[in-house]
């Protein structure tokens, strides 16, 4: 935390010491902040609460130091204690609720995350690094859409500028077009981002923009391009994962989706399809492990609660199984294989009837795919 902010602090806290002892463990637990003695920090902010529960920036404080440690949970606890102390709209509180958003962040916590940055963002619009914190949670939730509606009015009103700050704007804002299928404005967005020189990113959203085309090659050039550049690019590795994984290429996939889980534990596609290898491969520990993460980074989604059922049916899990796909038909009831797999289940069930009515219900989703298909007959006589 900023030595400003610090010494602010204990300007404002400095009324709560009744004593010169309790000055003394303030003075010490700021200096030891300071110094980078986060573990003796962390000791003296505690002590000094013993005796001021009340004080919401020394809260604030010891949030800031069990963030820097990891323990970010234990950060979570000090921040929201800290909001709860201040008065509602104290000018520190948007200080604390980024950083009580930032925790979530670092646990994957995301729907939180963007519901603290929300309010941040209410009290200070022009706030750059909450609005961009905000705009990853969406794109990590797959929340393309509300990464448009949030990024292009700031990117209208800077006249699309592509220098400075306005380069990571650009790289969410291509992201999520690309993501929505929008790729003729994702594509000037990144000839934009070119024009500042040879970039990782654009590099990247080149490679996604080719994947979403199925132009597999291309992209597997631009995103390997990208990772030759900045080794670090966040969700590279994952993307280079899902092109090797579309050419057939296993072995390179899980090698990517390893690579890209060593930069951040918490990438949802590199969990999703790393567990659902592993569970092709009968590694069901692990890849129950990577998939209830998935799970956690967004929560509900099909294809996580999907590949999960396959784990429940692979350890012979039947019951549970069931219970998953049954939920997850309900909940989106086009999607072909969770009905296929229930039928495969009530069939060794001896359900013939409710097997039955899951089979009819795959041929007529089938049905309708292939007459959504380019070229399918919709009705008449062809000459």
């Amino acid at each position: 935390m900023p030595r400003v902010f610090l010494a602010g602090l204990f300007c404002a806290v400095l009324a709560a010491a009744q004593s010169g002892s309790d000055t003394e463990v303030l003075q010490r637990a700021l200096s030891l902040h300071q110094s980078g003695d986060y573990g003796g920090a962390i000791a003296a902010y505690e002590q000094f609460l013993k005796a001021h529960p009340e004080a919401a920036g020394v809260r604030s404080n010891l949030g800031a130091a069990l963030a820097h440690e990891g323990r970010f949970e234990d950060a979570i606890r000090e921040y929201r204690l800290a909001l709860d102390a201040e008065p509602a709209g104290a000018p520190a509180n948007s200080k604390v609720r980024l950083n009580l958003a930032l925790a979530y962040f670092k646990t994957a916590q995301l729907a939180k995350a963007a519901s603290e940055l929300l309010r941040v963002r209410e009290a200070e619009p022009a706030n750059q690094q909450a609005t961009l914190l905000l705009a990853t949670c969406y794109l990590r939730l797959g929340q393309n859409k509300k990464v448009i509606s949030l990024l292009d009015p700031i990117w209208e009103q800077n006249n699309a500028r592509t220098t400075g700050g306005d380069l990571a704007l650009a790289y969410l804002l291509g992201d999520a077009l690309i993501g929505d299928n929008q790729v003729n404005r994702g594509q000037a967005i990144i000839d934009r981002i070119l024009r500042n020189g040879d970039s990782a990113e654009a590099h990247l959203l080149m490679g996604a923009a080719k994947f979403v085309a199925k132009e597999f090659a291309g992209a597997r050039t631009d995103i390997e391009r990208a990772v030759q550049l900045n080794p670090k690019l966040p969700e590279a590795q994952s993307y280079l994962g899902l092109v090797l994984l579309a050419t057939g290429d296993t072995t390179g996939a899980e090698r990517a989706f390893r690579a890209e889980l060593n930069l951040d534990a918490n990438d949802f596609n590199a969990n999703l399809q790393l567990g659902g290898l592993l569970r092709q491969d009968h590694k069901y520990d692990e890849a129950r492990a990577l998939l209830d993460r998935a799970l956690r980074i967004r929560p509900g989604d099909y294809g996580a609660r999907y590949q999960l059922s396959n784990v429940d049916l692979g350890e012979g899990r039947l019951e549970g199984a069931q219970a998953r796909l049954e939920s997850l038909v309900k909940d989106a009831p086009t999607f072909v294989q969770a009905h296929v797999s229930l039928a495969t289940i009530y069939y060794r069930e001896k359900r013939k009837e409710d097997a039955d009515r899951e089979r009819e219900i795959v041929q007529k989703l089938n049905a309708e795919i292939q007459a959504r298909q380019p070229g399918a007959q919709t009705g008449g006589t062809q000459k």
